[in-house]
């Protein structure tokens, strides 16, 4: 038994998820009761504006990649960083609860439908951000996936803009509170291992060597600089000697501030090494079960059990290696098992591990963008304005990232972005266009970009200003891949069907492993030799539940689709039905549900 297995108190912390990125935002109080209230006879669209600004103006972060606010104040927020302070987390709670108390003002029975489903949906996340604040204690403010360590650097080479001087000047306020804002993620990290709250000894050595390499090299090289550089040479305004001096300062405050303050976080998670233990799963701590059961629900938005998750989980590898078996060998692989067959067919496809390699597989994945967006006229009438771009993830995530999609903002001043880890595993042909359909088209970009331009959506549906839900995003994301090898598009290529049924496999896998880690007392090796990477296995021992949502998700949206089909017969479109999902925007399987029970009463009078 662990020492460390005890019941922690109550934590102040709240889930990183659900604040969009918590490093990233303004200290603030909410506003005083009646200052920011809306009356139930000022109209509930009219509270959703007031309230999300409310909100909103607390999360600069969550502003500046949505462009939520306009002029001055933006500009304002786009210079700030959030304290990681208990206060500023008691306010935001408290906020959550007046949010909640509020909206309960308000009949729904005297609501449009845009209205109600806002008004569901905002309930459901309000309620549950609140009600994960008991087990906050268990998200590690530290770590290789989404710690401050993380997230911070990610805000200014992806998401801030430099597209001015006055851009410039913001990002150089952004980078000067990156020692404050590290210091306290470090004291957080500090403060649970006084309570016996520590991360797995293997999480800590991923991070540490992660942030070691951040820090690796002189600051003028740091991506934080760099980045900038690269950036500030396409402002036009800006002549060489003031392009000169920005950049000189920013590497002054990388080298003065932020590199010390990576070393005091390095210093503190080392010192936490000699007590941490192997064990992974929320299991070894006392309210671990509870704590679990909450993350699969706010990560499925269902109510299955981690005993029931672990069975559809089984139920589908089966399946899937069956249908992959079938192919293999129809194409001369019949040697070995599944796994092992994948897996040479991965080094058969390999680009080479170099520069060259790698300026190739980002040239192929725009090649399979720009084909998929052509696909997939037969399927989707309704397509995002704002193109999606393909980049890399800089060299220091590269071992830890997976690939990911940034939306663009509502201004659309930034296109929707997909990155990619270019570590020597990801270096393959195979599954490649499995991956872009998932990331960028019909995926993300589809499901996340047309909601960001959806303006009959209330703006906070539009941003996820109070966080997404991952079994709508993620099983969409892998519903577009089913979608695709449905529609034919792996036609003539048994390399690239394979490839969508390993990346389907990938995720029953994930169902078997995530509730193996952390309800059965799986250890990180079971999960590796189970099927998943290394660095794979680090993501879900840190976010537990999330690695669900994708298959759960996925596995609902085409129970409604084929619901809808069998109902409607000769009159089902799969482009109505596709953008009533699409436009209908994030939201609970169970609410989604109901939208599409209402299309079929619509579709069937029609």
């Amino acid at each position: 038994m662990s020492r460390r297995r005890r019941t922690a108190p109550l934590a102040l912390a709240l889930t990183a998820a659900l604040l969009l990125g918590a490093c990233a935002s303004a200290p603030s109080t909410p506003p005083p009761a009646g200052q920011g209230e809306v009356r139930p006879a000022d109209g509930v669209s009219a509270f959703f504006a007031r309230y999300t600004d409310d909100w909103m103006r607390r999360q600069p972060s969550a502003s500046t990649a949505s462009r939520y606010f306009d002029g001055a104040l933006q500009t304002e927020l786009d210079a700030q960083l959030t304290p990681q302070s208990a206060q500023f987390r008691r306010d935001t709670l408290a906020l959550a609860q007046r949010g909640l108390s509020e909206l309960a003002g308000f009949d729904r029975a005297r609501m449009g439908d845009v209205e109600r489903v806002s008004a569901e949906l905002m309930d459901w996340q309000l309620r549950s951000l609140l009600e994960g604040e008991r087990f906050s204690h268990y998200e590690f403010p530290l770590q290789q996936f989404s710690g401050a360590n993380v997230n911070l650097p990610n805000l200014m080479t992806v998401v801030h803009p430099v597209r001015s001087v006055g851009d410039a000047r913001t990002y150089l306020s952004r980078l000067g509170q990156f020692e404050a804002r590290m210091d306290e993620a470090t004291a957080r990290a500090r403060e649970l291992a006084a309570r016996d709250i520590l991360p797995p000894r293997f999480i800590l050595d991923a991070t540490i060597a992660q942030m070691r390499q951040f820090v690796d090299g002189p600051a003028a090289r740091n991506p934080l600089v760099a980045t900038f550089a690269e950036r500030l040479a396409s402002v036009e305004s800006l002549d060489p000697g003031a392009r000169e001096t920005l950049v000189a300062e920013a590497t002054r405050t990388v080298a003065e501030r932020v590199y010390p303050a990576w070393a005091r976080a390095i210093a503190e998670l080392e010192s936490q090494r000699s007590r941490a233990g192997d064990d992974a799963g929320l299991w070894r701590f006392d309210d671990g079960a509870e704590a679990y059961a909450y993350h699969l629900r706010r990560f499925t938005s269902t109510q299955l059990s981690a005993a029931e998750i672990h069975a559809i989980g089984l139920r589908e590898v089966a399946r899937i290696e069956t249908e992959m078996d079938a192919i293999l060998r129809s194409i001369g692989r019949a040697e070995g098992s599944v796994e092992t067959r994948i897996a040479q067919l991965r080094r058969d496809l390999a680009y080479s591990n170099d520069d060259t390699g790698r300026a190739a597989i980002m040239a192929d994945i725009e090649m399979m963008m720009r084909d998929a967006e052509r696909r997939a006229d037969a399927l989707f009438d309704i397509r995002p304005r704002t193109p999606v771009i393909a980049q890399p993830y800089p060299e220091y995530r590269w071992a830890s990232a997976a690939a990911s999609y940034t939306a663009p903002p509502l201004d659309g001043s930034r296109p929707g972005v997909y990155q990619m880890p270019l570590r020597p595993d990801r270096l393959t042909r195979f599954g490649l266009r499995t991956l872009v359909y998932h990331e960028a088209v019909p995926g993300h970009h589809f499901q996340i970009a047309l909601s960001v331009e959806n303006a009959d959506l209330p703006k906070f549906r539009q941003t996820r200003a109070f966080g997404g839900i991952s079994a709508f995003s993620e099983g969409w994301a892998l519903y577009a891949e089913r979608l695709a090898a449905e529609e034919g598009w792996y036609e003539g290529d048994p390399e690239g069907r394979l490839g969508q049924l390993d990346a389907e496999l990938f995720r029953a896998r994930r169902l078997v492993v995530d509730t193996g880690l952390h309800a059965m007392r799986w250890n990180r090796q079971q999960a590796i030799d189970y099927g998943i990477p290394p660095s794979e296995v680090d993501r879900y021992v840190v976010m537990p539940g999330q690695a669900t949502s994708y298959m759960i998700g996925q596995l609902e949206i085409i129970r409604l689709r084929d619901k809808a089909r069998d109902a409607l017969g000769d009159r089902f479109d799969p482009r109505a039905f596709h953008n009533r999902v699409l436009l209908t925007g994030v939201v609970p399987l169970e609410l989604l549900e109901r939208e599409v029970d209402d299309f079929i009463a619509k579709a069937s009078v029609g």
